[in-house]
């Protein structure tokens, strides 16, 4: 009898975990060997686990997924990971298959698919979303290396609301304060975080704080800056 693939997902939302969990749990050769909410549960997990397989959010609520998935691909390229996000900007999905990732599922078309993802890089293959095309996502590779090798992604990239949420999370301010100062929910501010540094290439809160202080958006003697 085949040992089953052990699996890790990691997701924010306890419902989505439950909703991935129990389409995982139909398939015979596959399973659920723990769930996660945040970050710094995956790692430990990952640890204690050592998962075949892990399915991983972008956005989650102590950072960006595409962080946990460079990790992986560092310390433990065995472990092959999956995305299922609600994002579809094909920006975002190329920095995740840049990090290390095998597939990429939208969370609207899951379902089904899943399965049939989770098969798939378990054989070794890559596995797109049916609404993105493997010919888009090669050329935003390359264009995403040629903004590499070019500098720093232009600030007039981001959106106005990013621009401000930029300017908020590199003064310091949580995602609930500067939720409630925007009258939107804390997972909008989330996503924001997200789409600004994957848009501006950057890969930690202080790396945010920099960008900010180079263009000037927040005061030099900032006390967060400082840190």
């Amino acid at each position: 009898m085949t040992t089953p693939v052990n699996i890790l997902i990691v997701d924010d939302h306890p419902l989505m975990r439950q909703g991935v969990r129990s389409l995982l749990e139909k398939a015979p050769n596959l399973r659920v060997a723990g769930d996660a909410g945040s970050l710094a549960e995956a790692r430990r997990l990952v640890r204690e686990l050592n998962p075949r397989l892990v399915l991983v959010d972008i956005g989650l609520s102590d950072g960006s997924g595409v962080s946990l998935i460079r990790e992986l691909a560092e310390t433990t390229p065995q472990t092959t990971v999956v995305v299922l996000s609600m994002h579809s900007a094909i920006e975002m999905v190329a920095e995740c298959f840049q990090a290390g990732a095998m597939g990429y599922i939208i969370k609207e078309s899951a379902g089904e698919r899943l399965i049939q993802a989770v098969e798939a890089v378990l054989r070794g293959e890559q596995f797109l979303d049916s609404s993105i095309s493997p010919r888009v996502i090669r050329g935003l590779l390359e264009y995403r290396a040629r903004k590499d090798r070019q500098g720093e992604s232009s600030y007039a990239e981001l959106t106005r609301r990013e621009q401000q949420v930029l300017r908020q999370l590199a003064e310091g301010q949580s995602c609930t304060d500067i939720a409630d100062k925007l009258h939107i929910s804390r997972k909008t501010v989330e996503n924001h975080r997200t789409n600004i540094m994957f848009k501006l290439n950057l890969k930690t809160p202080l790396d945010l704080v920099r960008y900010a202080m180079r263009k000037g958006l927040i005061d030099m003697d900032d006390p967060f800056s400082e840190k």
